[in-house]
């Protein structure tokens, strides 16, 4: 249980297991815990749609619910993903890591946020109401398992940092733990679609982290909250559009 306070501390802005700080280091032998945070916040947001969608346009609510949704995990991955983007830009591993340290923003990350950001909104503003509960359950439980499954796969881009402690520290059993209970998560919510869910968001993540990785040398602690934006994506994007999804 106390891997599961640690991981919700880190992931959200919740005071969930009392103040103060959260420390960074250990995060990783938490990393099963992540889809059950992700689950969690898939119920908070499930019930916070419930009101939203009953009482605004579609498209509002969905905007609203979205708000939320990045609110509450304090931007954590959304940073990282800028940060990414901004990276791009560099000329040589080293310059895209000295990119992707700085705390300000640059032209590819606020455009990248934006365009991210309303294809989120938009695909979730396209799915029915019966389909709607079940993804704001699902993707936030698949996102957060791909971390630790990546880490399994890639080495970290630097012998220290958050993503170094990270990858040292995850465990194939965290890594195997935190797939089978996205697996479980989704299967609850959309039955054998729920892993075919799971399963494009699978391969979208180790292609993220594969792009990421040849460009920055290794995995970071922004490459991975990249990989969690984008897999939650995916996961929208396939229930958008895959009418089996939403049966």
């Amino acid at each position: 249980m106390f891997g599961l306070v640690r991981a919700a501390r880190y992931l959200t802005i919740l005071p969930v297991g009392g103040r103060g700080v959260t420390p960074v280091t250990g995060i990783g032998r938490a990393a099963a815990w992540f889809p059950v945070v992700g689950a969690g916040l898939g119920l908070l947001l499930v019930a916070a749609d419930y009101w939203l969608a009953r009482t605004f346009p579609a498209l509002l609510a969905a905007l609203l619910t979205v708000t939320l949704w990045k609110v509450v995990t304090g931007g954590l991955h959304l940073d990282g993903l800028a940060d990414c983007l901004d990276g791009l830009g560099g000329r040589t591993p080293e310059h895209r890591r000295l990119i992707m340290s700085d705390s300000r923003i640059g032209t590819f990350g606020a455009v990248g946020l934006i365009l991210f950001l309303l294809l989120e909104i938009v695909a979730l503003s396209g799915v029915d109401a019966h389909a709607r509960w079940r993804v704001l359950l699902a993707a936030p439980a698949i996102g957060r398992a791909m971390p630790p499954l990546v880490a399994r796969f890639f080495p970290a881009a630097r012998d220290d940092g958050q993503g170094a402690g990270f990858v040292a520290e995850v465990r194939r059993r965290g890594a195997v733990a935190a797939v089978l209970i996205a697996a479980v998560v989704a299967m609850l919510g959309f039955g054998a679609s729920g892993l075919v869910a799971l399963a494009i968001a699978l391969v979208v993540a180790l292609v993220t982290a594969r792009f990421f990785v040849a460009r920055v040398g290794g995995l970071t602690g922004d490459v991975l909250g990249a990989v969690v934006e984008i897999s939650e994506l995916a996961v929208l994007l396939t229930v958008a559009g895959w009418p089996g999804a939403r049966l």
